[in-house]
């Protein structure tokens, strides 16, 4: 508000960000497939005992 806009961001931060942006998606997917099939782990696992 006071003192106008910061300055924009530099390229090597604009990749900085876009990696982290992508890992963050990649983990988001990893950790949602996981999530999706620990009921047939378990089932499975119980199956054996």
């Amino acid at each position: 508000m006071f003192g106008g806009p910061p300055p924009p961001p530099s390229a090597e931060e604009l990749r900085q960000q876009e990696l982290l942006a992508t890992a963050t998606m990649y983990q988001f997917g990893i950790i949602a497939t996981l999530l999706y099939f620990s009921p047939f782990a378990v089932d499975a696992v119980k199956k054996l005992v």
